[in-house]
């Protein structure tokens, strides 16, 4: 008589949260050490950090590493993305910091994307490309504000450009014939790929099947325990591949599904993992407080976050003032394995000061030692924020 498959064993959300919580390394209060080793390190654990625009506080990609590197600073990027060229920008489910011996995977997009030229027809032509690349390779690696001999147009939204090489720079960057060699907040230098890598020939891109292999080692490694949404976090086509590649594993006993109390989703980790999940006992370090990006990768997946922490994070700055619960930028606070406020910040840099514009208790959570622990956290943060200018650390409104 065949025997029945086992049933998945079921996981806690304690140990669930302490799980992803390592596998982020939001567990400990230093996990990388310091520098711009540092940061290539988180930056090759985590996957990817993402970039934003947004400017109220610190932009996330900076508070997302602060978050893992306590005595994080801004040079360490820079010098990571300049200097040491450990890490390069590409988009994975945004624009995104990504490992250096990651690109290999990205360059089969970067073809795509050359292959697929009715995606930037607007822009302008392909000659006018191949001179702009001339341009850069005789006179060297240039900025948007370099070029001084556009026909300026109209915007056609928001975030675009009057100056119609902005588009140029940008398809030549995700043909990937350019590289951004540094930034200045939002200012990007671009260079010729090749040139500043100092490659002679290019790394050989991954294989269709390396790539979906990579994307599922991606998350276990960041993730701890995965679902098929969150590997393929806005990837929807990757979905079919993946599945079929966690059924292979599953077979091979390299990976075990396993199911999450309140899910009805299937959830897989490596063997390894689990074992280790078993035998802890402390979800974190004592009183370790995150003061957290909204675009943090604990964060950034909704539904995930709300099953795990029972967090629904909604991301107000484009709801109407009435509208909002927790504040125009509300960043969600981390004591040990709870999500236990929100806190609506802006940096006031001009008087040196980090304004709290609210704060919200998640229920239950008003207590005196988190209040006490927060408020700690809040004298680094803003530290960190305002880079030494002299002012309050943090104040109220008003």
């Amino acid at each position: 008589m065949a025997s029945s498959p086992r049933k998945p064993p079921i996981l806690s959300l304690p140990q669930a949260r302490r799980i992803w919580l390592r596998a982020q390394r939001l567990d400990t209060a230093a996990p990388f050490g310091s520098g711009a080793a540092a940061v290539a390190a988180a930056i090759a654990h985590l996957g990817y950090v993402q970039i934003d625009t947004i400017n109220v506080i610190e932009r996330c990609h900076h508070h997302i590493l602060y978050s893992r590197i306590p005595d994080y600073a801004r040079a360490d990027l820079q010098q990571a993305q300049s200097l040491d060229k450990s890490v390069f920008e590409y988009w994975t489910h945004a624009l995104s910091y990504v490992a250096i011996d990651d690109i290999r995977y990205f360059m089969g997009a970067m073809k795509a994307h050359r292959l697929e030229p009715r995606r930037w027809s607007a822009v302008g032509s392909r000659e006018e490309t191949r001179k702009l690349l001339a341009r850069i390779r005789r006179n060297g690696a240039l900025t948007i504000r370099d070029i001084d001999d556009d026909v300026l147009t109209e915007k056609a939204h928001l975030w675009a450009s009057k100056k119609p090489s902005k588009g140029l720079l940008e398809r030549a960057f995700y043909d990937g014939e350019l590289v951004i060699s540094a930034r200045s907040g939002m200012l990007k230098t671009y260079e010729l790929m090749d040139r500043h890598f100092g490659w002679e020939r290019r790394p050989a891109p991954a294989s269709d099947r390396q790539v979906v292999a990579y994307k599922l080692d991606r998350a276990l490694r960041a993730q701890g325990v995965v679902s098929l949404d969150s590997i393929c976090h806005l990837d929807a086509p990757a979905k079919k591949a993946v599945a079929e590649l966690i059924a292979r594993r599953v077979k091979q006993r390299l990976l075990r599904q396993v199911a999450i109390a309140g899910s009805e989703k299937p959830h897989w980790a490596r063997l390894e993992t689990l074992d280790e999940a078993a035998g802890a006992t402390s979800p974190a370090e004592t009183g370790l407080v995150h003061i957290l990006s909204p675009f943090d990768p604990l964060i950034i997946q909704r539904r995930r976050l709300k099953l795990f922490f029972g967090y629904d994070h909604v991301f107000e700055a484009y709801l109407p003032r009435e509208k909002r619960v927790f504040g125009y930028f509300g960043l969600p606070v981390l004591i040990g394995d709870e999500v236990v406020a929100v806190l609506d910040l802006k940096a006031d840099r001009a008087a040196g000061r980090l304004l709290i514009q609210q704060w919200t208790w998640l229920e239950g959570q008003d207590r005196p030692e988190a209040k006490r622990l927060i408020e700690a956290e809040l004298e680094r943060f803003a530290r960190f924020q305002l880079a030494g200018e002299a002012g309050p650390a943090a104040v109220p409104p008003g």
